[in-house]
């Protein structure tokens, strides 16, 4: 039942990247909230936070936190939502995480709201957003597969690094700017913090996104391939991906190439089912140079879709080039909008 008094939420991880644009989005869309709490590590608590026209004091995240908060969207690394997921859950709050945690168990829906919206009706206290880079790709590749079916898709990826978080983005800037003016910035961020060895990405492609599996793929490759397929409830669509990181701060850009069921399929056909598709904005006029960038994506929830052309050779194969804010669609409004959803179900 809609609560017209407003509910209590709160966002853990509130400073970080992702964190700050969550706060931005609830004010942006005017979430019915009567109090809004901000969380985060110990060594963030304390910082001050605008919240329409306010300010909020961030604190330091405990379990006793999440007392009577309704939703509870959290954007602070895995370990943290494993952490107090569960004892937000306990004290009666539904979470909406950002993190890999919890996407590919069982019982935890992983939802994209234009594509499966239905699946929060099986939450069990825990919704999960998928990755940035799966959930543009399943906002375009949707209404394709509604009318035309899908076979296959091969994704690559040409990802910003504010999906790195905040010190990537520092280092692609002062990295940038020492290099150009002919000094040397030694790299200690990209491709993975964690990682033995970091490389340059100012100037530079690296074709490393989180660590490398067993099977020669990164994390990411395979969050991609296993989130798409849990997302479309499609476990035999055959799906494979590269992802690349590039010296762009925000937006992440795909290469998407698919193979429909149908056969007959044409470009118009495509077009036409993504030009009315919820969140889907088609840009796709080559003749006058107008197809999705990256740098006009920033700050829109939208997913921009256009230089789709079929593929010279497989008859039911199409490419297609995709872009989305990777901080707003693909993480902070996609959980906003997750709580949205719960509303407009009748959830909360």
């Amino acid at each position: 039942m809609a609560n017209t008094a407003g509910y209590h939420v709160a966002v853990v991880g509130a400073t970080g990247a992702v964190g700050q644009q969550m706060v931005q989005t609830l004010e942006n869309r005017n979430f019915p909230i009567k109090k809004l709490t901000l969380l985060s590590s110990s060594r963030s608590a304390g910082k001050k936070m605008a919240f329409k026209g306010e300010e909020i004091t961030v604190q330091e995240a405990v379990p006793e936190s999440f007392e009577g908060v309704d939703i509870a969207l959290f954007s602070a690394g895995g370990s943290v939502s494993k952490k107090f997921a569960p004892e937000a859950v306990k004290r009666g709050a539904i979470v909406i995480d950002n993190t890999s945690a919890f996407r590919m168990e069982k019982d935890v829906p992983l939802v994209v709201p234009e594509v499966n919206e239905e699946d929060i009706k099986k939450h069990n206290g825990i919704i999960a957003n998928p990755n940035c880079s799966t959930i543009q790709m399943v906002v375009a590749l949707e209404p394709i597969r509604k009318q035309f079916g899908l076979k296959r898709v091969i994704v690559s990826t040409y990802q910003a690094v504010s999906g790195s978080g905040a010190a990537a983005v520092r280092e692609l800037n002062e990295q940038t700017k020492t290099l150009l003016e002919g000094g040397y910035y030694e790299p200690q961020v990209l491709p993975v913090k964690g990682d033995k060895k970091h490389f340059q990405i100012a100037f530079n492609a690296i074709p490393q996104i989180d660590v490398f599996t067993e099977n020669g793929f990164t994390f990411e490759e395979m969050k991609m391939i296993n989130e798409t397929k849990k997302i479309m409830h499609m476990p035999e669509l055959k799906v494979s991906a590269t992802c690349v990181r590039i010296p762009v701060a925000t937006g992440h850009s795909e290469s998407v190439y698919f193979e429909t069921e149908k056969e007959g399929v044409t470009v118009k056909h495509i077009q036409e089912v993504l030009e009315p598709a919820p969140g889907v904005v088609l840009e796709d006029k080559p003749e006058e140079q107008i197809y999705p960038m990256a740098i006009n994506a920033v700050g829109k929830y939208d997913t921009f879709v256009g230089r789709i052309r079929k593929d010279p050779d497989e008859s039911n194969g199409f490419h297609m080039w995709v872009v989305s804010d990777n901080l707003l669609k693909g993480a902070a409004w996609n959980s906003v909008q997750i709580a949205e959803s719960l509303i407009k179900l009748g959830l909360i």
